[in-house]
C-alpha cells in the first residue's frame, strides 16, 4: 500500500497522471471516497492524461453512468456508478467487455459488490488538513510501484 498526501489540485492532477501513464488494457481503478474528496479531479486528470489532450472536456458521467474515450493506448471507460440500483445493471453497459479490453476509471465501484474483479487498483480519496488538501492511498499494483 501507497499514500500520498496531496497538498493541492494540482498535485492530485499530477498523480493522475503519473498513473495514466502506466495504465494498460485490463486495468481497473476503483476510486473510493466520500463527496467531495476528490474523486471526479483524479479522474479528469488521469483522462486528459491518458489521451494526451489537456483540453478534453470530461464531463461527469453520473448520468449515463458511462463514458467511452478513444484515442489512448487503448479504449478508456470512466464509470460514476453512484446512481446504480442493483449490481447486474452495470452488466447491461458492456462492463466485462471494458474489463478485458479498456483502461477502466470507476467512482462508487462499491455499487458493483462482487462483481468489482479482485485485481482492481484501489484508490482511496480523504481529506487533508485544509479544504484544498486531499490523502491518497493506493492498494494494488505492487508490480508498478509510485514513486
Amino acid at each position: 500500500m501507497q499514500r500520498f498526501d496531496l497538498a493541492t489540485e494540482n498535485d492530485t492532477a499530477r498523480l493522475g497522471a503519473r498513473l495514466a501513464a502506466q495504465a494498460r488494457p485490463g486495468d481497473i481503478l476503483a476510486l473510493h471516497g466520500a463527496l467531495g474528496a476528490g474523486k471526479t479531479s483524479l479522474a479528469r486528470a488521469f483522462i486528459r492524461a491518458f489521451v494526451a489532450n489537456p483540453s478534453e472536456e470530461v464531463p461527469s458521467p453520473t448520468f449515463t453512468l458511462v463514458q467511452v474515450y478513444e484515442g489512448g493506448r487503448c479504449p478508456l471507460w470512466h464509470l460514476d456508478l453512484y446512481r446504480l440500483e442493483r449490481p447486474e445493471d452495470a452488466l447491461e453497459l458492456g462492463l466485462e467487455e471494458g474489463f478485458l479490453e479498456a483502461v477502466c476509471l470507476i467512482e462508487w465501484p462499491e455499487r458493483l459488490g462482487a462483481l468489482l474483479p479482485e485485481r482492481s487498483l484501489h484508490l482511496t480519496l480523504g481529506f487533508g488538513p485544509s479544504d484544498e488538501a486531499r490523502t491518497l492511498t493506493l492498494d494494488g499494483w505492487q508490480d508498478r510501484p509510485l514513486s
